[in-house]
């Protein structure tokens, strides 16, 4: 069991009190509580068994807000008590962009979507790196300790994301696995940071602005291509039956920064395949209000097909 928030701040700042903890309805793996404190700040602390996997991710925030242009909370402490790693971030006040994509108007959806295409551009411009695959940080900089030839690890991302599937998808499996493994599709250019959960569930939102991009956990290296394409499908395919004005936007925003990537098929595949299935082996449930069960798999089902 973790310490409580209320011994992180003791830890972090013992000059103050701690005057409320509110545990968020959504979040994720990490355990994560606002804390209202007596000198009227508000702080977020989160905590992980997972002490080196929770300082990668506040190494990649830090750099995230030095090297880009993209709203990141700031990094107040890292450290660890005990066994278990913890942070201390700035507060943000917005809305969950996931509960309020659909209801924007459409052309502030599709500022969002441009947003997304230019804070991606800039990660990729910012990050980077000499090998695929995970990304730690070591020596105070960030590194990737995987291999440096694409095709062992794509073909590995890509298997994994099979594996995971539920029974659902079963008869996918044999052609999800040709697909992958049918080679190389071009020569690879240089592995770049590939945030993998950029979307509108992990960001903020006031006045049809993105005011914070948040969860920078398990970093990984991959081409450009398969990132456009995982952000672009989680963006744009998510959230309407017709993506195409907003991955235009998205498109454009990504192109005002630096060259847009064409992603191959078989990026495009593996990007869908690994949105499919959640860290804990749940379909996901696309859109808002939110697809579940039959609907849910429906909707993978078809974009898998598709690219089938």
């Amino acid at each position: 069991m973790t310490d409580s928030p209320e011994a992180v701040i003791a830890e972090v700042c013992p000059e103050a009190s701690v005057q409320s903890v509110t545990t968020p309805s959504e979040g994720n793996r990490k355990r994560t509580a606002i804390v209202a404190l007596d000198d009227d700040r508000t702080v977020v602390v989160q905590q992980s068994p997972d002490a080196e996997a929770l300082r990668t991710e506040m190494r990649v925030a830090q750099a995230v807000a030095t090297r880009t242009t993209i709203p990141v909370p700031a990094v107040l402490d890292v450290g660890r008590i005990d066994a278990f790693g913890y942070c201390v971030t700035e507060y943000v006040d917005g809305d969950n962009l996931h509960e309020r994509f659909v209801s924007l108007p459409p052309d502030r959806r599709a500022h969002i979507a441009r947003r997304f295409g230019h804070a991606l551009a800039e990660l990729h411009e910012a990050f980077p790196f000499d090998a695929f695959g995970p990304v730690r940080a070591q020596n105070g900089t960030l590194g990737a300790n995987g291999p440096d030839a694409y095709e062992p690890w794509l073909v590995g991302h890509g298997e994994a994301g099979v594996r995971a599937l539920p029974a659902a998808f079963a008869d996918l499996e044999s052609p999800l696995l040709d697909a992958i493994r049918e080679g190389p599709d071009r020569k690879p250019p240089q592995p770049r940071l590939y945030p993998w959960d950029l979307r509108p569930g992990n960001a903020l939102v006031a006045a049809g602005e993105l005011v914070a991009v948040l969860d920078w956990g398990e970093p990984l290296a991959a081409t450009t291509g398969l990132s456009v394409a995982k952000t672009e499908h989680l963006v744009a395919d998510w959230y309407v039956d017709d993506p195409t004005r907003l991955r235009a936007a998205f498109r454009d925003g990504y192109s005002s920064v630096r060259p847009l990537p064409e992603p191959t098929r078989r990026e495009r595949l593996i990007a869908v395949l690994r949105s499919a299935v959640d860290a804990d082996g749940e379909v996901t449930r696309p859109g808002y209000p939110e697809r579940t069960g039959g609907d849910a798999v429906a909707f993978h089902r078809n974009r898998l097909e598709t690219l089938l």
